[in-house]
């Protein structure tokens, strides 16, 4: 996951014994938790660059308080519950699309008009079909074609936000990426988190106004919070 809501009630709630050191392992830990999207394993410490003995015990609370062993492993109950949500929400996204894109396809198949190429007996154009005028072939040609990916976004996030696209039947075109980029650059975010968020909010689009100042400032300096 690229993205995580961070419920500030039910944080502050649930740590409110935690002293700062033990409040960015935490935090470290979370975010290793959903990058993964597993549970933690033996390497967890080395991963958040836990260091000092004092670090360490700290470590070791933090995974006691809010972590359940099973199997060498700690799991996060939470943190497992959004990790589904998430797949399942993405899940629907995409049989949502694909019933879509059957429908339309069975559709156009069973009003499919003759060939450009069919004709009659006396070799003439068959009833209600004119000619293809190149300025049509050209349109066509053009709009079937594939936008290419941006290089500053991953292959699962692209694929993401293409399908979330198509479910809310808007078209994937250079001007509505240029413009989602304009608007990441305003919030000081990079094209790749705003079309996260677009997947993970149901958004159309992005703007820079729809995100909290707080959400920004995360971003900005590298952190996804629950």
């Amino acid at each position: 996951m690229y993205y995580y809501h961070h419920h500030i009630g039910d944080y502050r709630r649930d740590t409110g014994h935690l002293n700062l050191l033990e409040h960015g392992i935490y935090r470290q830990l979370l975010d290793l938790y959903y990058i993964t999207e597993k549970p933690l394993d033996a390497n967890a410490m080395r991963l958040v660059c836990v260091r000092t003995e004092e670090e360490q015990e700290a470590f070791r609370r933090v995974l006691s308080d809010f972590f359940d062993k099973q199997d060498g492993k700690w799991s996060h109950k939470r943190c497992d519950e959004e990790i589904k949500f998430f797949h399942e929400k993405s899940g629907k996204a995409k049989e949502s699309a694909n019933k879509r894109w059957n429908k339309n396809k069975d559709l156009k198949n069973a009003n499919a008009l003759p060939t450009d190429s069919e004709s009659n007996a006396n070799g003439m154009l068959t009833k209600n079909q004119e000619p293809r005028t190149k300025n049509q072939q050209k349109t066509t040609t053009k709009t079937t074609s594939t936008l290419q990916k941006p290089s500053d976004v991953s292959d699962e996030v692209w694929t993401d936000f293409l399908t979330t696209r198509k479910a809310l039947k808007a078209a994937v075109t250079q001007t509505a990426i240029n413009a989602i980029k304009r608007e990441a650059d305003k919030a000081g975010w990079t094209l790749e988190s705003a079309l996260s968020q677009i997947c993970s909010r149901g958004w159309k689009g992005f703007k820079a106004d729809w995100v909290t100042k707080d959400e920004k400032k995360d971003f900005w300096e590298g952190r996804r919070v629950i």
